[in-house]
């Protein structure tokens, strides 16, 4: 089922970056397969990141995102500030990342603002 509009899409194909869309319960998201950490920073090398999609989107921004396994700080071995909350998807408990977005841009903002924020929040989640 396609979720994203084709320039999103093709912006995650172009990238190499594996993805898969999906609709449950009314609410549709993307997931990013294998998404590589920091290296260094965190339990894992790579992840399963979760973006739910608001109705309006790309209009309307997608607010936090969500990792799978969760994801622990390396050497603390705890999770990273704002980021203890479980959220149910696809019948697993996704760690959520509290980490509003209140700069997007209507027409301009799309699924690649989004991977920008997530890898940036990774880097520097405390």
């Amino acid at each position: 089922m396609a979720v994203l509009p084709m320039k999103c899409r093709r912006y995650l194909e172009d990238r190499g970056i594996a993805h898969s869309e999906r609709e449950e319960g009314g609410k549709r998201a993307v997931i990013l397969h294998g998404f590589p950490l920091p290296a260094g920073r965190y339990d894992v090398t790579a992840a399963d990141i979760l973006i739910l999609l608001p109705a309006g989107y790309p209009d309307n921004p997608p607010d936090m995102f969500h990792a799978l396994p969760w994801l622990r700080l390396v050497p603390a071995g705890r999770y990273p500030n704002a980021a203890d909350q479980p959220v149910v998807f696809g019948g697993q408990n996704w760690q959520r990342w509290s980490r509003h977005n209140n700069d997007w841009r209507p027409g301009r903002d799309g699924i690649w603002t989004m991977v920008k924020r997530v890898e940036t929040a990774l880097q520097v989640a405390a």
